[in-house]
Protein backbone atom coordinates (compact mmCIF):
# COMPACT_ATOMS: atom_id res chain seq x y z
CA UNK A 1 0.00 0.00 0.00
CA UNK A 2 1.95 3.14 -0.95
CA UNK A 3 2.42 6.01 1.76
CA UNK A 4 -0.53 8.85 1.90
CA UNK A 5 0.88 12.35 2.93
CA UNK A 6 -2.05 13.15 5.53
CA UNK A 7 -0.73 16.72 6.15
CA UNK A 8 -1.27 16.90 2.20
CA UNK A 9 -4.15 15.87 1.93
CA UNK A 10 -5.96 18.71 4.74
CA UNK A 11 -3.49 21.57 3.49
CA UNK A 12 -1.50 21.72 6.58
CA UNK A 13 1.95 21.59 7.90
CA UNK A 14 3.76 18.82 9.55
CA UNK A 15 3.66 21.46 12.52
CA UNK A 16 0.19 22.11 12.46
CA UNK A 17 -1.35 22.31 15.96
CA UNK A 18 -4.71 20.34 16.30
CA UNK A 19 -6.65 23.43 15.96
CA UNK A 20 -5.27 24.05 12.20
CA UNK A 21 -6.06 20.74 11.99
CA UNK A 22 -9.47 20.98 12.94
CA UNK A 23 -10.35 24.22 11.03
CA UNK A 24 -8.79 22.46 7.96
CA UNK A 25 -11.06 19.42 7.94
CA UNK A 26 -13.97 21.27 9.25
CA UNK A 27 -13.50 23.74 5.66
CA UNK A 28 -12.85 20.53 3.19
CA UNK A 29 -15.39 18.16 4.72
CA UNK A 30 -17.69 20.94 4.15
CA UNK A 31 -16.78 21.39 0.94
CA UNK A 32 -16.84 17.29 0.27
CA UNK A 33 -19.48 16.26 1.82
CA UNK A 34 -22.03 14.18 -0.24
CA UNK A 35 -25.00 15.82 0.97
CA UNK A 36 -23.93 19.45 -0.48
CA UNK A 37 -21.25 18.68 -2.80
CA UNK A 38 -21.50 18.87 -6.60
CA UNK A 39 -17.65 17.21 -7.34
CA UNK A 40 -17.91 14.05 -8.82
CA UNK A 41 -15.15 12.18 -6.66
CA UNK A 42 -17.02 13.82 -3.42
CA UNK A 43 -17.85 10.35 -1.34
CA UNK A 44 -13.97 9.56 -2.24
CA UNK A 45 -12.92 13.21 -1.31
CA UNK A 46 -14.68 13.34 1.98
CA UNK A 47 -13.18 9.64 3.29
CA UNK A 48 -9.81 10.65 2.12
CA UNK A 49 -10.24 13.97 4.49
CA UNK A 50 -11.66 12.35 7.25
CA UNK A 51 -9.25 9.18 7.19
CA UNK A 52 -6.90 11.75 7.26
CA UNK A 53 -8.19 13.75 10.29
CA UNK A 54 -8.95 10.74 12.28
CA UNK A 55 -5.12 10.38 12.42
CA UNK A 56 -3.62 13.43 12.67
CA UNK A 57 -5.95 14.96 15.32
CA UNK A 58 -5.26 11.82 17.89
CA UNK A 59 -2.07 12.61 19.51
CA UNK A 60 -1.40 8.92 19.77
CA UNK A 61 -2.16 8.04 16.11
CA UNK A 62 -0.43 11.01 15.01
CA UNK A 63 3.20 9.73 16.58
CA UNK A 64 2.87 6.23 15.35
CA UNK A 65 2.73 7.88 11.75
CA UNK A 66 4.71 10.70 12.45
CA UNK A 67 7.31 8.33 13.13
CA UNK A 68 6.96 6.61 9.48
CA UNK A 69 7.29 9.64 7.76
CA UNK A 70 10.22 10.44 9.15
CA UNK A 71 11.70 6.98 8.33
CA UNK A 72 10.12 7.62 5.03
CA UNK A 73 12.19 10.51 4.39
CA UNK A 74 15.20 9.43 5.84
CA UNK A 75 14.93 6.85 3.34
CA UNK A 76 14.40 9.01 0.27
CA UNK A 77 17.57 10.89 1.64
CA UNK A 78 19.87 7.73 1.61
CA UNK A 79 18.17 6.69 -1.94
CA UNK A 80 19.42 10.07 -3.30
CA UNK A 81 22.66 9.75 -2.02
CA UNK A 82 23.15 6.63 -3.13
CA UNK A 83 22.41 7.23 -6.70
CA UNK A 84 19.23 7.02 -8.50
CA UNK A 85 20.27 3.36 -9.62
CA UNK A 86 19.93 2.22 -5.78
CA UNK A 87 16.32 0.31 -5.62
CA UNK A 88 14.89 1.25 -1.93
CA UNK A 89 13.21 -2.01 -0.07
CA UNK A 90 9.66 -0.38 0.42
CA UNK A 91 9.92 -1.09 4.08
CA UNK A 92 8.33 2.18 5.07
CA UNK A 93 5.17 2.09 2.86
CA UNK A 94 4.92 -1.98 3.94
CA UNK A 95 4.81 -0.17 7.63
CA UNK A 96 2.35 1.98 6.45
CA UNK A 97 0.46 -0.56 4.80
CA UNK A 98 0.09 -2.34 8.19
CA UNK A 99 -0.63 0.58 10.05
CA UNK A 100 -3.76 1.87 7.48
CA UNK A 101 -4.44 -1.35 7.69
CA UNK A 102 -4.87 -1.43 11.43
CA UNK A 103 -6.97 1.21 11.95
CA UNK A 104 -9.57 1.53 8.72
CA UNK A 105 -10.28 -2.46 8.32
CA UNK A 106 -8.03 -4.99 6.51
CA UNK A 107 -7.52 -8.34 6.82
CA UNK A 108 -5.19 -10.53 8.97
CA UNK A 109 -6.13 -13.82 10.56
CA UNK A 110 -2.62 -14.04 12.48
CA UNK A 111 -1.17 -16.91 14.35
CA UNK A 112 -0.71 -18.93 11.78
CA UNK A 113 0.82 -22.71 12.38
CA UNK A 114 3.12 -24.53 10.55
CA UNK A 115 1.80 -27.49 8.51
CA UNK A 116 2.55 -30.30 10.85
CA UNK A 117 1.12 -28.18 13.69
CA UNK A 118 -2.13 -28.09 11.92
CA UNK A 119 -4.80 -30.21 13.67
CA UNK A 120 -7.18 -31.36 11.06
CA UNK A 121 -10.15 -29.61 11.77
CA UNK A 122 -9.77 -26.03 12.84
CA UNK A 123 -12.28 -22.84 13.01
CA UNK A 124 -11.25 -20.18 10.83
CA UNK A 125 -9.27 -17.43 12.12
CA UNK A 126 -11.59 -13.78 13.25
CA UNK A 127 -10.51 -10.71 11.36
CA UNK A 128 -11.65 -7.15 12.81
CA UNK A 129 -12.10 -4.47 10.24
CA UNK A 130 -13.18 -0.71 11.08
CA UNK A 131 -16.38 0.66 9.49
CA UNK A 132 -16.64 4.55 8.77
CA UNK A 133 -20.13 5.16 9.02
CA UNK A 134 -21.60 8.74 8.66
CA UNK A 135 -24.07 10.45 10.96
CA UNK A 136 -26.60 10.82 9.20
CA UNK A 137 -26.73 6.89 8.44
CA UNK A 138 -26.87 5.67 11.94
CA UNK A 139 -30.86 7.54 11.68
CA UNK A 140 -32.05 4.58 10.52
CA UNK A 141 -31.62 0.95 9.23
CA UNK A 142 -29.22 1.50 6.10
CA UNK A 143 -27.14 -1.21 3.93
CA UNK A 144 -23.33 -0.71 3.33
CA UNK A 145 -20.83 -2.41 1.22
CA UNK A 146 -17.78 -3.70 2.92
CA UNK A 147 -14.63 -4.74 0.99
CA UNK A 148 -11.84 -6.43 2.97
CA UNK A 149 -8.86 -8.93 2.18
CA UNK A 150 -8.21 -11.76 4.46
CA UNK A 151 -5.07 -13.86 4.75
CA UNK A 152 -4.89 -17.38 5.78
CA UNK A 153 -3.03 -20.89 6.18
CA UNK A 154 -4.29 -23.72 4.33
CA UNK A 155 -4.82 -27.23 5.62
CA UNK A 156 -0.88 -27.45 3.60
CA UNK A 157 0.26 -24.37 5.57
CA UNK A 158 0.28 -22.58 2.02
CA UNK A 159 -1.08 -18.60 2.37
CA UNK A 160 -3.95 -17.71 0.67
CA UNK A 161 -5.55 -14.65 -0.19
CA UNK A 162 -9.29 -14.05 0.04
CA UNK A 163 -11.22 -11.17 -1.17
CA UNK A 164 -14.58 -10.66 0.01
CA UNK A 165 -17.36 -7.88 -0.49
CA UNK A 166 -20.42 -7.63 1.44
CA UNK A 167 -23.70 -5.86 1.64
CA UNK A 168 -24.04 -5.77 5.21
CA UNK A 169 -27.06 -4.19 7.50
CA UNK A 170 -26.50 -1.22 9.50
CA UNK A 171 -28.99 -1.24 12.63
CA UNK A 172 -30.47 2.24 13.31
CA UNK A 173 -28.77 4.16 16.36
CA UNK A 174 -25.17 2.43 16.11
CA UNK A 175 -22.86 4.43 18.43
CA UNK A 176 -19.16 4.81 18.16
CA UNK A 177 -17.08 1.73 19.02
CA UNK A 178 -19.81 -0.25 18.54
CA UNK A 179 -18.89 -3.97 17.50
CA UNK A 180 -21.45 -6.17 15.05
CA UNK A 181 -20.45 -9.79 13.99
CA UNK A 182 -20.66 -11.44 10.73
CA UNK A 183 -20.89 -14.93 11.79
CA UNK A 184 -18.89 -17.10 9.47
CA UNK A 185 -17.43 -14.40 6.91
CA UNK A 186 -13.73 -14.56 8.50
CA UNK A 187 -11.22 -17.04 7.37
CA UNK A 188 -12.24 -20.48 6.09
CA UNK A 189 -11.91 -23.48 8.57
CA UNK A 190 -9.96 -26.58 7.55
CA UNK A 191 -10.73 -30.10 7.97
CA UNK A 192 -14.59 -29.30 7.41
CA UNK A 193 -14.12 -27.16 10.44
CA UNK A 194 -16.68 -23.87 9.95
CA UNK A 195 -15.32 -20.01 8.92
CA UNK A 196 -14.36 -17.53 11.28
CA UNK A 197 -16.21 -14.75 11.59
CA UNK A 198 -15.32 -10.82 11.07
CA UNK A 199 -16.34 -8.03 13.34
CA UNK A 200 -17.17 -4.66 12.57
CA UNK A 201 -16.33 -1.68 14.47
CA UNK A 202 -18.20 1.12 14.49
CA UNK A 203 -16.17 4.37 13.59
CA UNK A 204 -18.40 7.68 13.13
CA UNK A 205 -16.95 9.73 10.57
CA UNK A 206 -16.30 13.54 11.72
CA UNK A 207 -19.02 15.97 10.20
CA UNK A 208 -18.45 19.13 9.40
CA UNK A 209 -20.67 21.01 11.23
CA UNK A 210 -21.60 18.91 14.26
CA UNK A 211 -19.50 17.47 17.36
CA UNK A 212 -21.17 14.72 18.99
CA UNK A 213 -21.40 14.20 23.22
CA UNK A 214 -23.34 10.91 23.39
CA UNK A 215 -26.33 10.56 21.55
CA UNK A 216 -26.29 14.88 21.42
CA UNK A 217 -25.00 16.95 18.65
CA UNK A 218 -23.70 20.18 19.13
CA UNK A 219 -23.69 22.78 16.19
CA UNK A 220 -22.42 26.08 16.53
CA UNK A 221 -24.41 29.27 15.29
CA UNK A 222 -22.36 32.33 14.51
CA UNK A 223 -24.98 35.57 15.25
CA UNK A 224 -24.02 39.01 14.01
CA UNK A 225 -23.76 41.44 17.20
CA UNK A 226 -27.23 43.03 16.50
CA UNK A 227 -29.46 39.57 16.06
CA UNK A 228 -27.43 38.73 19.44
CA UNK A 229 -28.87 41.89 20.95
CA UNK A 230 -32.36 42.78 19.10
CA UNK A 231 -32.77 39.04 18.65
CA UNK A 232 -33.75 37.19 14.99
CA UNK A 233 -35.30 34.40 13.46
CA UNK A 234 -31.99 32.48 11.96
CA UNK A 235 -31.79 29.37 9.82
CA UNK A 236 -30.12 26.28 11.73
CA UNK A 237 -28.75 22.94 9.69
CA UNK A 238 -29.76 19.42 11.33
CA UNK A 239 -29.27 15.96 10.18
CA UNK A 240 -32.27 15.93 8.46
CA UNK A 241 -32.87 19.11 7.25
CA UNK A 242 -32.80 23.07 8.07
CA UNK A 243 -35.38 24.17 10.78
CA UNK A 244 -35.91 28.19 12.34
CA UNK A 245 -34.16 28.88 15.42
CA UNK A 246 -35.78 31.64 17.37
CA UNK A 247 -32.97 33.85 19.12
CA UNK A 248 -34.16 36.03 22.06
CA UNK A 249 -33.21 39.75 22.34
CA UNK A 250 -29.91 40.37 24.47
CA UNK A 251 -28.62 36.90 24.11
CA UNK A 252 -24.81 35.88 25.08
CA UNK A 253 -22.06 34.25 23.34
CA UNK A 254 -21.59 30.60 24.35
CA UNK A 255 -25.68 30.09 25.31
CA UNK A 256 -26.96 27.09 24.73
CA UNK A 257 -30.51 26.49 23.18
CA UNK A 258 -31.56 23.33 23.01
CA UNK A 259 -33.74 21.87 19.65
CA UNK A 260 -35.30 18.61 21.45
CA UNK A 261 -34.93 15.29 19.42
CA UNK A 262 -32.84 16.42 16.57
CA UNK A 263 -30.14 14.53 18.04
CA UNK A 264 -28.36 10.98 17.14
CA UNK A 265 -30.99 8.25 17.52
CA UNK A 266 -30.26 5.82 20.83
CA UNK A 267 -31.87 2.95 22.08
CA UNK A 268 -33.94 4.80 24.22
CA UNK A 269 -35.32 7.74 22.17
CA UNK A 270 -33.37 10.51 20.05
CA UNK A 271 -30.81 12.82 21.68
CA UNK A 272 -31.02 16.44 21.30
CA UNK A 273 -29.15 19.06 19.30
CA UNK A 274 -28.18 21.83 20.94
CA UNK A 275 -26.94 25.33 19.48
CA UNK A 276 -24.46 27.11 20.84
CA UNK A 277 -24.46 30.96 20.40
CA UNK A 278 -21.21 32.60 19.11
CA UNK A 279 -20.88 36.55 19.04
CA UNK A 280 -19.44 37.23 15.41
CA UNK A 281 -17.96 40.69 14.50
CA UNK A 282 -17.91 42.01 11.19
CA UNK A 283 -13.82 41.45 9.57
CA UNK A 284 -14.39 45.41 8.05
CA UNK A 285 -15.51 48.37 9.19
CA UNK A 286 -16.10 51.20 6.77
CA UNK A 287 -16.62 54.96 7.89
CA UNK A 288 -20.36 54.96 8.85
CA UNK A 289 -20.06 51.64 10.77
CA UNK A 290 -17.15 52.97 12.75
CA UNK A 291 -19.26 55.97 13.47
CA UNK A 292 -22.35 54.12 14.40
CA UNK A 293 -20.28 51.61 16.83
CA UNK A 294 -18.59 54.95 18.51
CA UNK A 295 -21.85 56.22 19.10
CA UNK A 296 -23.37 52.89 20.80
CA UNK A 297 -20.33 53.20 23.09
CA UNK A 298 -21.26 56.12 24.46
CA UNK A 299 -24.98 55.55 24.92
CA UNK A 300 -24.40 51.83 26.37
CA UNK A 301 -22.44 53.09 29.36
CA UNK A 302 -21.65 49.45 29.77
CA UNK A 303 -18.51 47.86 31.38
CA UNK A 304 -18.03 43.89 30.06
CA UNK A 305 -15.54 43.60 32.87
CA UNK A 306 -17.44 45.13 35.52
CA UNK A 307 -17.47 41.98 37.76
CA UNK A 308 -13.30 42.26 37.60
CA UNK A 309 -13.42 45.22 40.11
CA UNK A 310 -15.05 43.52 42.06
CA UNK A 311 -12.79 40.14 42.82
CA UNK A 312 -9.64 42.02 42.87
Amino acid sequence: MDFKDYYSVLGVGRNADDKAIKTAYRKLAREYHPDVSKHPQAEDKFKEVAEAYEVLHDADKRAEYESLFQARDQRQRYQGRAGAGHAGTGEADNDFGDFFSSMFGGGGSGGFRSARDEPRARKGSDAEIELPVFLEETLSETSKPVSFELQYRDARGQLQTLQKSLKVKIPAGVSDGERIRLKGQGSPGTGNAPAGDIYLHIRLVPHPMFDVEGHNLIVTVPLAPWEAALGASITVPTLTGKIQLSIKPNSQSGQRLRIKGKGLVGKHGSGDLFAVLKVVMPEQNNDQMTRLWSELAEQANFDPRADWSKQS
